[in-house]
Formats: C-alpha cells, sequence, structure tokens
C-alpha cells in the first residue's frame, strides 16, 4: 500500500510512478484504490493496463474487501493499493476504515510518502509518530517527495536512516511537470483529459529514476499470511438481455465490478456515447457518473438521443441512472448562468451550485414502491454532487435518507415508470442483489410494447 502522512502528498502520482514503471518491466499489475473514488481509479488503470478496483469496508464490508482484493491479485506479479487522506485517517474514531486498517486487514505492507517541503531532521519524528501510533500497521518503507536538492536529500536520508530503521524507497524531486489538472476535490478524469495518455508517460518517465523499484518489489514479497475470502464473481445468470451503458467523456463513472455483475447476471453490455450516438436497440439502460456540466452545450446538441431516451422510457424502458445520470434525465441543467436542456423525463430543474451539496457516504432504506429493491432493505452508498435539484412535481421516492443528503437530506431514488434515479452510487459488492434485480427486469420488461404497470 502507498499512503502518506496527509491528503495531497502525491499518493496518485506516484502509484501511476511505480504502475507504469513496473509494466515497462513486463510486469502484471493490479492496482486498488482505498475508499469510494472513481476518477484516481481511471489514471492508475491506464498506468497498468488492468481495471483499477476500489477496496471499502463500508461499501462492501470486510470479507467483501479481503475476497476482491484476493481475487482480483489472482495471476498477476504485483498488487498495488493507494490509500486515501492520511493513513490514520477513517470513518470512525477508533480507526476502523482507515487505510491504515485496510493494510492489516489484508495483510500488506505500507509504504508511506512524506511531502518534504520545508522539513529536514523533523522527517523521522513524523515517521516514527506513524510507525508507533498503531504499532500493528506495518510501514515498511518511505518515499521522500518534494525534495529540493543534494544537501535537502542528504538530510532527509540520514535522519530516516539513524531513527526509524527503514529503508527510503523513493526521492521524488519538486517538478511542477508532473502535475495532473485538478477540480473539485480531485484530479479530472482520465477519459476526460485529450492528454492522458503522454501524461501517464511522463510520470513514469519522470518518477522511474527516482524510484527504488527493486526496493519496492522486496517490500511486497513481505505479504503476510495467506488470506481467505469468498468468491465473489459466481456466475448468477437471471436472464439474458440487452443493456445500453452511456460511457464517454460525459459519463464515466462506473466500478468495473458493477459491469461484471450486469454480465454474469446475464447482461450483454453495449456502450454508448452520450454526444454523438442515438439509442441502439436495448433492453435496459444504465447512465452512471461524470461531470455533465462541462459537456452541456455537446450533450444539448445530441436531440436524436435525448429523444430516443425520453420515448423509450414512456414505452417502459427500464434506465437505472446515478447523480450524473440523474441530472442528465431531468428537464434542464443550470449552468453559469445559461440553461441547457437534457431528457426530461424526470419533472426537475437542476441548479449548478459553487459548494458541494452532498458529499460522503450514504445509508439509505427502501421505503417506496420501485422496480428493482424490496421495501425494507438498507442500501450503502456514497455520494459527491455539486447540483440540487427543483423538483415541479412531487415523484415517487424509493429511498429515505438515513444518512447523507440525497435529493433534499429527506429522500432519494426519483421512480417514474422503469427508471429509477438517484443521487447515491452504488458498489455491486455492498449491493450483490442490484444487478440481478435490473437484468431481470430488462429481460422481462425492457422491450418497447411491454412496459410495467405505473408506479
Amino acid at each position: 500500500m502507498i499512503a502518506s502522512a496527509q491528503g495531497r502528498s502525491g499518493k496518485t502520482t506516484v502509484c501511476i510512478g511505480i504502475g507504469a514503471s513496473l509494466k515497462r518491466r513486463g510486469l502484471a499489475i493490479q492496482a486498488f484504490k482505498k475508499g469510494p473514488d472513481y476518477i484516481d481509479p481511471s489514471w492508475l488503470s491506464a498506468a497498468t493496463g488492468r481495471n483499477c478496483r476500489n477496496l471499502d469496508i463500508f461499501l462492501m464490508r470486510e470479507e467483501g474487501a479481503r475476497a476482491s482484493f484476493l481475487q482480483a491479485c489472482r495471476g498477476v506479479d504485483f498488487g498495488l493499493i493507494e490509500g486515501a487522506m492520511g493513513l490514520y485517517d477513517g470513518l470512525y474514531p477508533s480507526g476502523r476504515g482507515s487505510s491504515a486498517h485496510l493494510a492489516r486487514l489484508i495483510h500488506v505492507p505500507v509504504i508511506l510518502i512524506v511531502n518534504t517541503s520545508r522539513m529536514t531532521r523533523s522527517v523521522a519524528a513524523m515517521v516514527t509518530g506513524y510507525q508507533h501510533f498503531e504499532p500493528e500497521t506495518d510501514i515498511a518503507g518511505v518515499i521522500l517527495n518534494s525534495v529540493s536538492g543534494k544537501r535537502h536529500e542528504h538530510k532527509l536520508v540520514g535522519a530516516i536512516e539513524r531513527y526509524c530503521g527503514i529503508p527510503v524507497l523513493g526521492l521524488i524531486p519538486r517538478d511542477h511537470d508532473v502535475h495532473i489538472a485538478e477540480r473539485h476535490l480531485g484530479l479530472i478524469p482520465f477519459p476526460e483529459s485529450e492528454e492522458a495518455e503522454p501524461i501517464v508517460e511522463r510520470i513514469g518517465d519522470k518518477l522511474e529514476p527516482h524510484l527504488d523499484l527493486d526496493g519496492i518489489l522486496a517490500v511486497a514479497r513481505r505479504l503476510g499470511p495467506p488470506l481467505r475470502g469468498r468468491p465473489t464473481s459466481v456466475r448468477k445468470e437471471i436472464g439474458h438481455a440487452t443493456i445500453g451503458v452511456m460511457r464517454d467523456r460525459v459519463f464515466n463513472f462506473y466500478y468495473p465490478e458493477n459491469l461484471e455483475a450486469l454480465s454474469r447476471a446475464g447482461a450483454e453490455l453495449v456502450f454508448i456515447n452520450s454526444l454523438r450516438d442515438r439509442l441502439p436497440e436495448i433492453d435496459g439502460l444504465y447512465i452512471g457518473g461524470g461531470f455533465p456540466e462541462f459537456f452541456l452545450e455537446e450533450l444539448e446538441a445530441n436531440r436524436s438521443l435525448r429523444r430516443d431516451i425520453a420515448e423509450a422510457v414512456e414505452e417502459g424502458l427500464p434506465v437505472y441512472a446515478e447523480c450524473a445520470g440523474l441530472m442528465y434525465l431531468c428537464r434542464g441543467i443550470c449552468w453559469q448562468g445559461q440553461r441547457h436542456q437534457m431528457v426530461g423525463v424526470i419533472p426537475a430543474e437542476v441548479e449548478i451550485c459553487q459548494r458541494p451539496q452532498g458529499h460522503g457516504y450514504v445509508v439509505a432504506q427502501v421505503s417506496g414502491e420501485n422496480p428493482l429493491f424490496p421495501i425494507g432493505l438498507v442500501i450503502r452508498g456514497h455520494e459527491f454532487h455539486h447540483s440540487k435539484l427543483s423538483l415541479s412535481d412531487e415523484p415517487g421516492y424509493a429511498y429515505r435518507i438515513r444518512r447523507g443528503r440525497g435529493i433534499d437530506g429527506r429522500v432519494d431514488g426519483i421512480v417514474y415508470k422503469n427508471v429509477f434515479a438517484a443521487y447515491a452510487h452504488v458498489h455491486a459488492l455492498g449491493v450483490p442483489t442490484w444487478a440481478e434485480a435490473f437484468v431481470s427486469l430488462a429481460s422481462r420488461e425492457g422491450k418497447p410494447g411491454l412496459s410495467a404497470a405505473m408506479i
């Protein structure tokens, strides 16, 4: 695990550099990201050539995280986990849910990144503090970031060697040329960036000479005792359905496990570009998250697709939409004084705000009739949105919010015919019935002329 003393210390950049460099050596690398996140994993997927997966005990519980880690590591040479926030930061005061907790849960050693700006001997005090705070966490080495020169390097390494007893596995100089543009709370998603592939190559080129890759591989061989976990990909085919997935520069927030779960349940996935395609012959439609506010003119310009979706919804097409997908299904999106027309099947206007309107984990209880979940089921998910809805009509809602914001702090999950649209994102390992329910609905009722009853 690559962790840090605090957020924005360079974890993602270092993980990209390690992944890209080891891939050049011909190694098969499986990357993971601790916590709910779509953006950093998009860059780690590009660096390693394999889908990065998330590990989060709130969403998938401890057993699910262990099993997912084990399964994804089969047949690979190197597993690389990017931590989140500071090493010991977590949802609970006890530290449960932190990166350190995850490292202990899956028995992996930690390499700690330290931003050494304006610091020399004090680096040893910081590192020893992290070593002793929870001694059962195996901090096996450090990577020193933002090193200003040879003199600075000599003082830092001397302090670590004298007081900490662990190796320095990287000395990364200050270099603005490895910067990735940021937005909101993180990087711009890889699929949005027109220069993404050259950025990954440049980070690999820049960091490789400053990383002790052999030392990092040696630390990885210290993996703890073997883990056991239940399989996470048992095939349970529910029916056969063709499900369209909006996947492009706008809508790109999808957990790979969610798409795999749909396929295991019997779905054939067809990817749709919201900026240029028409709606193909499909039995269901999945619209994930993203940042539609940066593509409003292009989304509005594809009138054919918007009209196709609106007509298909009225005919009963099952649609599952999260966050950006919810916004796209509304009547219009207002941002920076301009309004752009969207699909229009949800009677709401969307306003993009300067500050987040919902951010963090979500706990919702299914309280209303809907085409996917039984009443009473508790759903764990997460949300991050800068938008809010102004509804002209009161729709049906599936969720009663117990933690989080949702639409108004009370409810989430708008239901209209066979549409289920929510701000909350779910992970298939945490809500295993989701994919099966959606494929079942699509296989039974997705075709025009077989509309479900109004809910």
